[in-house]
């Protein structure tokens, strides 16, 4: 938890902590990250391949699941998740990244999903990407006030 603040060195611009219903007595532990970073390539689909590949790439994965992902807003979209090994730790660690582009074409987004709990690497990696399918991109004081979307994340859960 105290690690939580050194982040914003790493550009992560939002966390939460899940608390999710773990059998008939427990609790397991997700966190959900948001990371923004300015984009080198004036490309944004090469963009968002390139650090899909470059997530993909790292040698800690010891499996993983790799695909695009349809956005409503038709913005390029990467999803990696899998199960990540550290080297001289026993435990093993889930990890969903989806890397897509802001519409401007200039900043990458990659939203992360980590839980020790491995056993639910399928529900995590849905709750992920139902997640990318509620990003919008709305200016926070419109002139005309839109209606709001409906929730994902209120579908997956009823």
């Amino acid at each position: 938890m105290d690690s939580l603040e050194d982040l914003r060195e790493h550009n992560v611009v939002h966390t939460a902590l899940g608390f999710h219903p773990e059998e008939s007595v427990g609790v397991s532990t997700s966190l959900f990250s948001l990371t923004i970073r300015r984009v080198e390539q004036p490309n944004p689909r090469l963009a968002v391949a390139r650090t899909a590949l470059a997530i993909a790439d790292s040698s800690l994965w010891t499996s993983s699941v790799r695909r695009f992902v349809d956005l409503p807003s038709a913005l390029p979209c990467c999803l990696i998740s899998g199960i990540i090994s550290v080297p001289d730790v026993e435990h093993h660690q889930f990890q969903a990244r989806l890397a897509t582009v802001h519409p401007d074409g200039q900043h990458l987004l990659v939203l992360d999903l980590s839980s020790a709990c491995t056993q639910h690497a399928d529900a995590y990696t849905d709750i992920l990407e139902a997640v990318a399918h509620t990003l919008q991109f709305t200016d926070p004081d419109p002139s005309e006030p839109k209606a709001a979307g409906t929730s994902r994340i209120l579908e997956v859960l009823l």
